[in-house]
C-alpha cells in the first residue's frame, strides 16, 4: 500500500503496512500454549486455567462438537457471558470450520428468535441463568442441538452441574459432560482458509430486522495484528510472563472479541474474566493485581473507575498500563484526568462491519481531544459527500466515512440488498459523518442513522419505536438518544396517546422491559399532544433532538 498522509503520525515502531500470515483464528492458541504453557490463560473468580490446559480443553471440545455432526459452515450460537466456556467453545467451533454467531445474554426470546432464524443456527451453547429465555425460544424455533453450562462450572470449589441438576430438556446436552466423555486431543483436519467466514456479528438493521456482518478468519487475524502492533510503543515493555488484560468487555461484542480475547492469545496475556460489570466487585478485583498491562473499555466504565472513592487508596494510577477506549467518545475532562494519573490511553473507532477497528489515536504520539484519530495500517479511508456518496470533501467539510482494507466484512449474512447498500467496490459506507482537520485527524460530527450510543452499546431507535407502537394505548411514538453524563446518551421515548387514554411512564417502561434488552429500554418518557413531522408525515427525530439540546443548554 502506498504511503498515506496520516502515516507521518504513526508511533515510531508501528508499521505502516502489515504482512499477515495465512492463519486461521484458532491457531492463535498455539502461540502461548507453546511458549508459556504453564502461564495462566484465564483467571476466573480465583480459578486459573493455564494456556496448556486451555488448548487441551479446546481440542477436546472440538472433537466433541465434530462427533455431534457439526460440519464446516454450520452456524454455532454462543450465548455466554465472559467465562472459560466462551473461549473453549469459540476456538473449538472455529477449528472444525463452523461459523460462530455471537449472541448477547441479555437478549429476549423474541430478539434471539430473529437472530436464530436469520443465521440458521444448528447449535446453541448457552448457560444456566439464561435457561428460562432459551426454553421459551425453543418452543417457537427448532434448534437441533442445545448445549448448556453453568457459570460456576469452571470455578474450583464449586460443584460441577450436570444435565440432571439443571433439569435439562430431553436431548439437550451438558457442556462439561461432553468434555468429560471426549478424551481425544487430536487436532481437527478440517481445512480452514483466511477467506472462510468465522463470525456472524449482528448489528441493528435500519428495517428493524437485524443484519449479521460476516467476518472472515482473515478479517479477524488482520484486526488482531493491528491491535497488537498499534500497542508496540508500550505493551512490549512488559515481558509476556507478566502480561495481563482486563476482560470486562463482553466477548460476544466485536470489540471484546478482538481487542480482549484474540489480542490476549497473540500477546500471551492472562485474561482476568469479568462476567458482569459491578463497580465495587471490579475495585475488589483490581486490589488483587499489582499491574494490569492492558485495559480496553468504554468511557462509562473509565469514569466509574477513576471517580471511585477507592481509586486513590488502590493506587489505580500505578496499576493500569494502557487504557483503550472505544464505542463512544471520551469527554475531555476524563482524558485530562487519565493523563494526570500518568496512564497511557488510546481512543479509537470501528464497527462490527470493520471487525471493530478502523481509526485510532497513536499511543505515544499526537492525540487530539474529541478526535477518533487516524486510519490504522492498511485501512484506506475517505470522506465523501453525504448526498452523492462519491465526491471527496475538502478538509474541514463534513463527509461520510468510507473505508476499505483487510478488516472490512465480507457482507451481511444472506442479505444481498443490505450488503449492496453498505459495500460498494470494496468500500464500506459507515453512515458516520466526520470532518478531517489539517493534520488528517478525524472528528465525528453526526450519525446518518440516528443511532443511540448508551454506555458503549449501540441502540437503533427504530427498534424501540416498533415496540412502543405495540402498546395498546399508544397512537404515535418515537425514541431518541438524549445526552447523559454517565452513559453518554440515554434513551428517551416521546409518546402521543390514543384519544381518551391515560398512561404513566412506568407503564411504558415495564412494557418495553418485556420486549427489549435492558440497555434498550427507555429511561425517560415524555407524553405529548403531537410529534413534529415533515410534509409527507415522516416523524422528525431531528426536531426533537434540537428541542432536547436547547433544553440542556438552558439548564447549564
Amino acid at each position: 500500500m502506498e504511503t498515506k498522509p496520516w502515516h507521518r503520525h504513526y508511533d515510531y515502531n508501528v508499521p505502516t503496512t502489515i504482512r499477515y500470515p495465512r492463519l486461521a483464528i484458532h491457531h492463535l492458541i498455539e502461540l502461548p500454549a507453546n511458549s508459556y504453557p504453564d502461564k495462566a490463560a484465564l483467571h476466573y473468580y480465583g480459578t486459573e486455567i493455564t494456556f496448556w490446559e486451555l488448548r487441551t480443553q479446546i481440542l477436546r471440545f472440538a472433537n466433541a462438537l465434530a462427533a455431534l455432526g457439526i460440519r464446516k459452515g454450520d452456524r454455532v450460537g454462543l450465548h455466554l457471558p465472559n467465562c472459560p466456556q466462551y473461549p473453549i467453545a469459540y476456538y473449538a467451533a472455529l477449528s472444525i470450520g463452523a461459523i460462530v454467531v455471537n449472541l448477547n445474554p441479555l437478549y429476549t426470546p423474541d430478539e434471539l428468535g430473529l437472530m436464530a432464524n436469520t443465521s440458521g443456527l444448528t447449535t446453541l451453547i448457552t448457560f444456566d441463568m439464561a435457561l428460562p429465555s432459551i426454553r421459551t425460544l425453543c418452543k417457537n424455533i427448532r434448534i437441533p442441538r442445545v448445549i448448556v453450562t453453568a457459570v460456576t462450572d469452571f470455578v474450583k470449589g464449586f460443584p460441577v452441574s450436570s444435565a440432571k441438576s439443571l433439569d435439562l430438556e430431553e436431548g439437550w446436552l451438558h457442556f462439561s459432560e461432553l468434555l468429560e466423555k471426549t478424551p481425544s486431543t487430536r487436532r481437527s483436519k478440517v481445512e480452514v482458509n483466511p477467506e472462510d467466514p468465522a463470525m456472524i456479528q449482528f448489528t441493528g438493521g435500519t428495517t428493524g430486522i437485524p443484519k449479521g456482518a460476516v467476518l472472515t478468519h482473515g478479517n479477524v487475524i488482520a484486526a488482531v495484528f493491528y491491535c497488537v502492533l498499534w500497542g508496540n510503543p508500550t505493551i512490549p515493555l512488559t515481558p509476556p510472563e507478566r502480561r495481563s488484560v482486563m476482560a470486562v468487555l463482553p466477548y460476544f461484542h466485536v470489540y471484546g472479541n478482538i481487542v480482549v480475547m484474540n489480542w490476549a492469545m497473540f500477546s500471551c496475556a492472562t485474561q482476568i474474566q469479568v462476567p458482569r460489570f459491578n463497580i465495587d466487585e471490579m475495585m475488589g478485583l483490581l486490589a488483587n493485581y499489582e499491574k494490569i498491562t492492558f485495559f480496553p473499555t468504554v468511557p462509562t466504565l473509565i469514569t466509574a473507575l477513576i471517580n471511585h472513592p477507592k481509586a486513590e487508596e488502590l493506587n489505580l494510577a500505578k496499576k493500569i498500563g494502557l487504557l483503550n477506549s472505544g464505542a463512544a467518545p471520551m469527554a475531555s475532562e476524563l482524558i485530562d484526568k487519565v493523563r494526570d494519573m500518568g496512564i497511557y490511553f488510546s481512543e479509537g473507532y470501528g464497527l462490527s462491519e470493520s471487525t471493530s477497528v478502523g481509526v485510532s489515536n497513536p499511543v505515544l504520539g499526537m492525540k487530539k481531544i474529541g478526535s477518533i484519530g487516524i486510519p490504522i495500517p492498511d485501512n484506506d479511508l475517505k470522506l465523501v459527500d453525504v448526498d452523492d456518496g462519491k465526491t471527496e470533501v475538502p478538509d474541514g467539510q463534513p463527509g461520510e466515512i468510507i473505508m476499505k482494507g483487510p478488516v472490512i466484512m465480507q457482507g451481511y449474512w444472506n442479505n444481498p440488498a443490505e450488503t449492496a447498500g453498505q459495500l460498494k467496490d470494496g468500500w464500506l459506507y459507515t453512515g458516520d459523518i466526520a470532518v478531517r482537520d489539517e493534520d488528517g485527524y478525524l472528528f465525528i460530527v453526526d450519525r446518518k442513522k440516528d443511532m443511540i450510543i448508551a454506555g458503549g452499546f449501540n441502540i437503533y431507535p427504530r427498534e424501540i419505536d416498533e415496540v412502543l407502537f405495540q402498546h395498546p394505548k399508544v397512537s404515535e411514538a418515537v425514541a431518541l438518544g438524549v445526552k447523559d453524563e454517565y452513559r453518554g446518551e440515554t434513551v428517551k421515548a416521546f409518546i402521543v396517546l390514543k384519544e381518551g387514554e391515560t398512561c404513566t411512564s412506568e407503564e411504558i417502561i415495564s412494557f418495553c422491559k418485556e420486549k427489549l434488552a435492558p440497555y434498550k429500554v427507555p429511561k425517560l418518557v415524555e407524553f405529548r399532544e403531537s410529534i413534529p413531522k415533515s410534509a409527507v408525515g415522516k416523524i422528525l427525530r431531528k426536531a426533537l433532538r434540537e428541542e432536547e439540546e436547547a433544553k440542556a443548554k438552558q439548564k447549564k
